[in-house]
């Protein structure tokens, strides 16, 4: 895959406009590339949407990661 094709992949991907099955099926073989792709161009993953069944366990996730992050300061 060529440079100018796979920043353009991750930069929709960020956006949001395809997911990450679309970017297995595009030639990443793993999410430690996309990310890697995502921090060499300044970007951030997508965030899903804050609604559904499972709002309040990722909300009870993201809590957990920040008291870690915090304590570790």
């Amino acid at each position: 895959m060529e440079v100018c094709e796979r920043d353009a992949l991750i930069r929709q991907y960020a956006a949001g406009d395809i997911t990450w099955h679309t970017l297995r099926e595009r030639g990443f073989e793993d999410y430690v590339q996309v990310l890697g792709a995502l921090g060499e161009l300044g970007l951030r993953p997508p965030m899903a949407p804050m609604e559904g069944p499972n709002v309040e366990a990722r909300e009870r996730g993201r809590a957990i990661i920040r008291r870690a992050l915090q304590a570790q300061r």
